[in-house]
């Protein structure tokens, strides 16, 4: 599975993220697309609880998202 992040922008300051687990892109942007007009419920990478119209958003993108370990970088070079 790859993980995808969803960015919700309601204008340019405001917008709510959300991380999803597709196996493609094209499954992601179907699923953004059956969600259209409807309220969906998540919890963001802090564990925060969202109920979102998605009706209420301007632009929705979507990307690959890559995560680093950090903890697995040391300090010292």
């Amino acid at each position: 599975m790859k993980e995808f992040k969803v960015t919700y922008f309601f204008d340019e300051e405001h917008y709510i993220r959300r991380f999803i687990h597709m196996e493609s892109m094209e499954s992601a942007e179907a699923l953004i697309q059956s969600e259209r007009d409807n309220y969906i419920s998540f919890r963001d990478s802090r564990g925060i609880y969202h109920e979102l119209n998605t009706q209420g958003v301007r632009v929705i993108q979507v990307a690959e998202y890559h995560r680093i370990d950090k903890s697995s970088q040391s300090g010292a070079d």
